[in-house]
């Protein structure tokens, strides 16, 4: 049997994901505010048109237009068919739009696309939760995509991504800003070479021994990361990650007083 599939948002992610579910066989409809065409899908004119005699649907389209996008829906939602946000929306919200979606016996499955969707389409792994996760895995799995269900309900894989993302796109914001710093003090190249020796030896003590040097020398860090935003700002780099990171040492430092043993860095 067919899926039929709706896809709401046919930007550069859900363009990508469309287009693959053409080519696995999917019946694919779907509706952007903008007239995006893509080859196989049947243009709707509007959200709830799109979804009205849809199987399941894949909001793709932004944190901030996720609940819009399913109350635009609703009129042409049927009850049992399949609403998955595969939108980067906070845990919050995702629980929100499973709530609103119940009150028309449309379940809800919370989908955290785990990289970057161009170039992968519908193999870009998808890691879900929900009551219906299971239902969602097997649609989706047969077609060829990558999912990999998470237990718990609504929210919960939103939650993992967004906890990893604290980590890399902090790690990610705080490369710029010292390779910023390091290229308005002429030494650029020795701090790219510094940055990747020191990636390329992490390992899961790496972990510990960075959340546990955090804490025991958060005295001495403080002034550490108080004189590196001070010397961004000599040097006219706005400083925003130093200056983060002296304030959350000085949290941890009056939290528990005293700097105990010595540390390598």
């Amino acid at each position: 049997m067919t899926s039929s599939i709706a896809v709401l948002g046919l930007g550069e992610a859900g363009a990508e994901i469309a287009r693959d579910l053409v080519a696995a066989g999917a019946d694919v409809r779907g509706y952007d505010p903008l007239p995006v065409v893509v080859d196989g899908v049947q243009q709707r004119g509007s959200e709830a048109e799109a979804v009205a005699d849809a199987d399941v649907v894949l909001s793709v389209n932004s944190s901030h237009d996720a609940m819009a996008a399913l109350e635009n829906a609703l009129p042409g939602l049927r009850a049992g068919t399949l609403w998955a946000d595969l939108n980067t929306a906070s845990p919050g919200l995702k629980v929100a739009l499973s709530a609103r979606a119940a009150e028309r016996d449309v379940p809800v499955v919370d989908v955290a696309l785990m990289s970057p969707v161009p170039g992968k389409g519908l193999h870009t792994p998808m890691l879900v939760s929900g009551d219906a996760a299971e239902r969602f895995r097997e649609l989706l799995a047969g077609l060829g995509a990558d999912v990999a269900v998470q237990d718990g309900p609504v929210g919960t894989a939103i939650s993992r991504k967004l906890l990893r993302s604290v980590f890399y796109k902090g790690l990610a914001a705080a490369v710029v800003e010292a390779m910023r710093g390091a290229e308005a003090a002429g030494c650029a190249d020795w701090l790219r070479d510094n940055i990747a020796a020191e990636l390329a030896g992490f390992d899961e003590r790496t972990v510990e021994r960075l959340v546990d040097g955090t804490h025991t020398h958060a005295r001495r860090r403080a002034d550490e990361m108080s004189a590196a935003t001070e010397q961004l700002e000599e040097l006219g780099v706005a400083a925003r990650i130093a200056p983060a990171a002296r304030d959350l040492l000085v949290e941890l430092r009056d939290a528990a007083p005293g700097d105990r043993g010595t540390e390598r860095r």
